[in-house]
C-alpha cells in the first residue's frame, strides 16, 4: 500500500535517517522503536506530509487517508467536546453540501439528456453511495462512544474544550483521529494522557479496526497487544521484525550477538592481516602476497557493531528503617479543597512493606490522597493517621513544579546531601545518566526523562521507608522503567505509587485502592486480576447508565457547627490567598514559556545557516511540555477560584 525508497533526512551535516527503505501493507499494524532522538517522529511526520525528505520518496496509492496524532497538538477553542469531535466528519459534511447544491440544480435543469445532466445525475449518486453508511445521528453516537471510551463523562461532552486541560484536549484530538476513517494510523505515544481503562479501550479499538497503524510507544504492553511487526530505528537504519515487541527484544539479542560474534572474527582476521603485511612488506620474495592483501583490505566491507541502547542506570534504594507495623490508616475520610469535595467515606490502610497502587480516572482523587498522606493537606472530615517512626519520601508528578531551574544537577543534590553522600554525588549521577559536562547543566534545559531521573536521584539521598510516587515512569524510556522497577521490587519499605502504566504496576504491587465516583476502594491482587473484575464492573456501570444520567456524586460532609464553620472559614480564606499566589506565579511562568516558545518558532520559520533545526525542535517540544503542566495546574486552580 505504501513503499518508502532511500529516505534520507539531514540537518546541515547530520544524517538522522539513512537511505531508509520498508513498505507498509494495508491493515498492518507496525510499532516503531529506537532511542529518543532516532528518528521515530520524524518518520510519521514524513508520512504525514508535514516534513519532506532530503532524497528518496514516499509511494502509494491517491486519496489515501491519513490520521496523525502527534506528542504535542494545539487545542482547539470555542467548541464543546462533542462539537470539536464531530469536526471528524467535516468530509461527510462537505458531501451533504455538495448533494444539496446538486438537487437543487438538478430541480431547475430542463436538459435531461445532456452528458452535463448525466455527470450530475452520477456524482449524486456516488455521493449518496458514500452517505448512505451513515446518518448525522450514528455519527453522532460513535463521536459520543469514543469520547466515553476515551475518559469522557457523558455530561462533560457539552463543556467547551477550553475549559479542559491539555492532556484532556490530546484525548479529544486522538477520538478526532480515531472517527476520521482513516486508511492509515499514525500514532505518537497516543498513551501519554490516558489512564488503565482509556488503554484498555484504545486497545481493542486499534487490534480490532481494518486501518494500518504505525504506533511509537513506550508502553510495552500496549504494543504486544496492538500491533504485530517491529520497525527499529538505529544509527538511521532500520532493522524489519515481523513480530510484535517483547518477540523483538530476544530476536535483536540474538541479531546483536551475532553481529557482535562477526565483528570480533572480522577483527582477528583484519589483525592477522596486518599482522602479515607489516611482517614482509619489504621481503620481495612475499611481495605479490602483500600486495594482495592489502587490496584485499582495502575492498573489505567492514562489519560495524550498531549502537546499543544499553545504557542505563542501576538504582539501589538505601536500606529502610523498620517503622509501625501500620504505615497510614484513614477512617471515614472525607477529602478535598474549600468548595469541593473529592471523595468522602474513605478507609484506607497500608501496613509496612506492602507495595500498593492507587488508581482511578484522571482528577478523581488519587493525588488528593498522596497529598493527605503526605501532610500537604488536612482532611475535611474523619481521620488519617500517619505511623510510628516514619520517613516519608514524595515524588510528585511534575518534577518542574518542584525542581529549582536556576540551579544545575550537582548542584541539585549538593544542596540536600549530607555526610558521607556528599562524596558520592557525581557516582549517584552518574548510575542515573548524568555523565561529563551533564552535571553543569542547568535543570530549566533538561528533558522530561532528565527531570524525572534527577527527581528519582533525590529519594537515594536520605534512608526513607516509605516512598510516594505520583506517575513515576512519566518520560521514561522502556529501559528506564524496567530498572525503576526492579529497583522498587527490591526496595525493603512500603512503597505507594500511583500509575496508568500497567506493566510497571504487573508483579510490582499486590494491592489496589480504586478512586471512583467520589469513594475509595479496596481490590487485593495483582494488576491482572484487579482489571480483569473492574472489566466486568465497568460493563456492568455502562449497562446501568444512559448518555443523559449523570454520574453519580459524592454525598456532601454533614453541616459542620458554627465553631467547625468559622475554622474551616479561616482555613479556606488561606488557602484561597495561597491558591491566588500560586495562579500569579503560574501565569507569569506561563507567559514567559510563551514568549520562549515564540522566539524558537521564529527561528524554526527563518533558519539561519548555523542553527541546529533538530535542537531548536527539541527545545520547543520540551517548552510545550512545561507550558503543558502549567496550563494544566492552573486550570485546575482556576476551577477551585471559580
Amino acid at each position: 500500500m505504501i513503499s518508502l525508497r532511500s529516505i534520507t533526512v539531514s540537518y546541515g551535516g547530520f544524517t538522522l535517517l539513512d537511505d531508509v527503505s520498508f513498505h507498509i501493507t494495508e491493515g498492518e499494524k507496525i510499532g516503531l522503536v529506537g532511542r529518543n532522538g532516532a528518528g521515530k517522529s520524524t518518520l510519521l511526520k514524513l508520512l504525514a506530509g508535514e516534513q519532506s525528505p532530503t532524497k528518496g520518496m514516499i509511494e502509494m496509492p491517491s486519496g489515501i487517508r491519513f490520521g496523525y496524532l502527534p506528542q504535542i497538538k494545539e487545542s482547539a477553542k470555542g467548541k464543546t467536546v462533542l462539537e470539536e469531535a464531530m469536526e471528524a466528519f467535516s468530509e461527510q459534511k462537505e458531501l451533504e453540501e455538495e448533494a444539496a447544491r446538486i438537487n437543487r440544480e438538478l430541480e431547475t435543469r430542463t436538459d435531461y439528456e445532456s452528458s452535463a445532466y448525466a455527470r450530475l445525475i452520477d456524482r449524486l449518486g456516488e455521493i449518496n453511495g458514500r452517505l448512505s453508511m451513515e446518518s448525522h445521528s450514528s455519527r453522532r453516537a460513535r463521536a459520543e462512544k469514543t469520547l466515553c471510551g476515551l475518559g469522557f463523562k457523558s455530561e462533560e461532552l457539552g463543556r467547551m474544550v477550553e475549559t479542559f486541560s491539555q492532556g484532556w484536549n490530546m484525548r479529544i484530538a486522538l477520538a478526532k483521529i480515531l472517527l476520521m476513517d482513516a486508511d492509515v494510523l499514525l500514532l505518537d505515544e497516543p498513551t501519554n494522557h490516558l489512564d488503565i481503562e482509556s488503554i484498555e479501550w484504545l486497545e481493542d479499538y486499534l487490534s480490532t479496526s481494518r486501518c494500518a497503524l504505525l504506533l511509537v510507544s513506550h508502553d510495552r504492553r500496549f504494543l504486544d497487544n496492538v500491533t504485530t511487526r517491529t520497525v527499529e530505528i538505529v544509527l538511521g537504519h532500520i532493522y524489519d521484525y515481523k513480530v510484535p515487541y517483547s518477540r523483538y527484544l530476544e530476536l535483536r539479542a540474538e541479531r546483536m550477538a551475532q553481529q557482535t560474534a562477526a565483528y570480533e572474527n572480522q577483527q582477528r582476521m583484519i589483525e592477522k592481516t596486518e599482522e602479515f603485511i607489516n611482517r614482509f612488506r619489504y621481503k620481495p620474495t612475499k611481495s605479490n602476497q602483500v600486495q594482495a592483501r592489502i587490496k584485499a583490505l582495502e575492498k573489505l566491507d567492514r562489519i560495524e557493531v550498531d549502537e546499543a541502547d544499553d545504557q542505563a542506570f542501576t538504582l539501589k534504594f538505601p536500606p529502610a528503617q523498620r517503622s509501625g507495623d501500620v504505615v497510614f490508616k484513614t477512617t471515614d475520610l472525607t477529602a478535598g479543597y474549600p468548595g469541593k469535595v473529592v471523595f468522602t467515606g474513605a478507609n484506607v490502610e497500608i501496613r509496612r512493606g506492602e507495595k500498593v497502587a492507587l488508581v482511578g480516572r484522571n482528577g478523581e482523587g488519587k493525588t488528593t490522597l498522596l497529598r493527605i498522606m503526605s501532610r500537604e493537606l488536612d482532611p475535611i472530615e474523619g481521620e488519617a493517621v500517619i505511623g510510628h517512626n516514619i520517613k516519608l519520601g514524595y515524588y510528585a508528578q511534575n518534577q518542574e513544579d518542584i525542581l529549582d531551574g536556576s540551579l544545575t544537577v550537582f548542584e541539585t543534590l549538593d544542596r540536600i546531601a549530607t555526610g558521607e553522600m556528599r562524596t558520592r554525588l557525581r557516582d549517584l549521577l552518574g548510575a542515573f545518566l548524568f555523565r561529563g559536562d551533564d552535571i553543569d547543566k542547568k535543570v530549566s534545559v533538561l528533558s522530561g526523562g532528565e527531570r524525572a531521573r534527577l527527581g528519582m536521584a533525590k529519594l537515594m539521598l536520605l534512608p526513607y521507608n516509605v516512598l510516594v510516587l505520583d506517575e513515576p515512569t512519566n518520560h521514561m524510556d522502556i529501559r528506564s522503567k524496567d530498572i525503576l522497577k526492579q529497583a522498587l521490587k527490591k526496595f525493603d519499605g512500603t512503597l505507594v505509587v500511583v500509575s496508568h502504566d500497567r506493566d510497571f504496576l504487573d508483579s510490582l504491587v499486590d494491592k489496589f485502592y480504586e478512586v471512583r465516583d467520589g469513594r475509595v476502594k479496596e481490590h487485593l491482587g495483582g494488576v491482572t486480576e484487579f482489571l480483569e473484575k473492574r472489566k466486568i464492573e465497568n460493563l456492568q456501570q455502562l449497562e446501568r447508565r444512559t448518555a443523559s444520567e449523570p454520574e453519580p456524586k459524592a454525598p456532601a460532609p454533614e453541616k459542620p457547627s458554627p465553631a467547625q464553620s468559622q475554622i474551616l472559614y479561616k482555613e479556606a480564606e488561606k488557602a484561597s490567598r495561597k491558591r491566588r499566589s500560586r495562579i500569579d506565579y503560574l501565569e507569569k511562568e506561563i507567559a514567559k514559556k510563551e514568549k520562549e516558545m515564540s522566539e524558537i518558532e521564529k527561528f524554526l520559520a527563518n533558519p539561519g545557516n548555523n542553527c541546529d533545526i533538530l535542537q531548536l525542535t527539541r527545545d520547543y517540544l520540551e517548552n510545550k511540555r512545561s507550558l503543558d503542566a502549567l496550563m494544566e495546574e492552573w486550570t485546575g486552580l482556576m476551577e477551585h477560584e471559580n
